[in-house]
């Protein structure tokens, strides 16, 4: 597929995906989650790929979806939406968003599929669909809780409101906030740390992550335990054991 509205590239073992509609502030249309999804398809049957950066063009991260086809949109076309925070949060590699600007609606949501998110100062976020007549529709309404809890996801998205990169610092949103300029080079920093990882490894820590978000303690503390018996069967598993032992640094296969 040739790509109008986003941006792959491939540097190294660190994919960036950058939505690409900037005279739009980057909203989601049709032709965007179809791309989008096959650009994830594409970082995710490519073994040279280790971790996976998402961020904008322009003003936006994403500012939501376009609202121009929403008139068209039937409650069996909606069920069909690409639901993109989804496949973000499925993909067996570490991704992390690199917040430019606005990151509303449906890009909140992607943001919130992420599993780390570092933001600029100039990053603003919210859960604005209530200001249209409709409510999240891509994971807003289970991750938002999740992350900063019912009452705080509960204020967002009944008002409506948008927040700067400072307050979703301080209520637990993203990760970090840094200078524009340092975003893009932040990012890259921390998905360098993280490729030199084992990928066999990295896979089983987000799948156990994940799986704790949707479970009780009880049954995430046995997935967690499942995930580190296979953890020990790994190739990287004797190679770490035996690069610690000595002193160097480990050359991981990602078996």
């Amino acid at each position: 597929m040739a790509y109008e509205n986003i941006i792959l590239e491939k540097e190294e073992h660190i994919a960036v995906i950058t939505f690409n509609r900037p005279e739009v502030m980057n909203a989601l249309n049709n032709q965007t989650r179809a791309e989008f999804a096959q650009a994830i398809q594409d970082v995710a049957v490519d073994d040279s790929i280790k971790v996976l950066i998402l961020t904008g063009s322009g003003k936006a991260f994403v500012a939501g979806s376009d609202i121009k086809e929403f008139n068209k949109t039937t409650p069996l076309g909606a069920h069909n939406i690409k639901r993109l925070g989804e496949m973000v949060e499925k993909l067996e590699k570490p991704v992390i968003a690199a917040v430019n600007g606005f990151c509303l609606g449906g890009g909140c949501e992607i943001a919130m599929g992420c599993d780390i998110i570092i933001a600029s100062e100039k990053a603003k976020f919210g859960q604005t669909e209530i200001n249209i007549g409709i409510i999240p529709g891509g994971g807003g309404t289970q991750r938002l809780q999740r992350l900063i809890g019912p009452c705080r996801a509960k204020e967002l998205i009944f008002t409506g409101d948008i927040i700067r990169a400072e307050e979703a610092d301080r209520i637990g949103l993203v990760n970090r906030v840094v200078s524009m300029d340092a975003l893009m080079p932040t990012a890259k920093e921390m998905a360098k740390k993280i490729a030199v990882k084992s990928a066999a490894a990295l896979k089983l820590a987000k799948q156990a992550v994940n799986y704790g978000m949707q479970s009780t303690l009880e049954s995430g503390l046995k997935y967690e335990y499942e995930m580190y018996a296979l953890a020990l069967t790994l190739e990287d598993k004797g190679e770490g054991v035996s690069a610690f032992l000595e002193k160097r640094a480990p050359k991981f296969v990602g078996r």
